[in-house]
């Protein structure tokens, strides 16, 4: 198998598809640099990062290279998921090809589904060029609804005969009780969504209490912990 090295990820500490990547990261035990890109200052915007990293002027972006010392650059937080996950050994069991697939259709929920539609540039372009006659922060909430109903139904049945949760049981993720012992892509999607969630006022423990019972495993797992916001070096709290 291939080898790759000086891996360097360029974040922002809120960015909840950053988010995704570095618990990645954590969770296969890569090194790796990092290289804030301060998105309310527009640091995503500067010249040599646009034409060189991310033409999108987004993040993430990650950069690597192979044995040969090519470097390639990767733009995609779920493209880097994938490549990551085909060049590394997971953790844990192999997951069958049904739940590999149901990993990525979670995932892809958030990706597609939620976190574009409620991203702060597009609630604010649909408020400005509408000249408020659309409510951009309406339209996210929405979305946030519909997309965590989704992910909602889909995990519930993860959990359909499973045991009521008790205090000190084994934690749970988003294939399930029991189904792999460590957090796979669909947490490290989840995870970040749940924080943005908080700032739209929308109760996860009362409405969705599949997704509040995984929150309450991922949230406290070593992987997101130290890839969450509040621990990365350009965090401003």
């Amino acid at each position: 198998m291939p080898t790759y090295s000086n891996f360097t990820l360029y974040s922002y500490w809120r960015s909840s598809s950053s988010w995704r990547v570095r618990a990645k990261l954590a969770s296969l035990g890569i090194s790796y640099s990092y290289v804030g890109r301060h998105l309310v200052k527009g640091e995503q915007f500067d010249e040599k990062y646009s034409s060189e990293q991310n033409l999108l002027q987004q993040v993430p972006a990650l950069t690597f290279e192979d044995e040969a010392g090519a470097v390639h650059t990767l733009t995609q937080s779920l493209a880097m998921l994938r490549f990551l996950e085909s060049a590394y050994p997971s953790p844990g069991p192999e997951l069958s090809p049904v739940d590999v697939a149901f990993d990525w259709q979670l995932s892809e929920v958030i990706n597609s589904g939620i976190q574009p539609l409620q991203n702060f540039s597009t609630m604010s372009t649909l408020t400005k060029d509408s000249d408020g006659a659309l409510d951009g922060r309406a339209f996210g909430t929405a979305a946030i609804v519909k997309g965590l109903a989704q992910l909602e139904a889909l995990v519930a049945v993860c959990y359909a005969e499973a045991p009521a949760e008790e205090e000190g049981e084994s934690d749970a993720f988003c294939l399930g009780k029991g189904a792999h012992p460590h957090p796979t892509n669909a947490d490290f999607c989840l995870m970040p969504q749940l924080y943005n969630v908080a700032r739209f006022n929308i109760d996860v423990g009362k409405d969705y209490p599949a997704l509040a019972r995984v929150k309450r495993s991922i949230e406290k797992h070593e992987w997101l912990v130290a890839s969450a916001p509040d621990k990365q070096p350009d965090a401003v709290l």
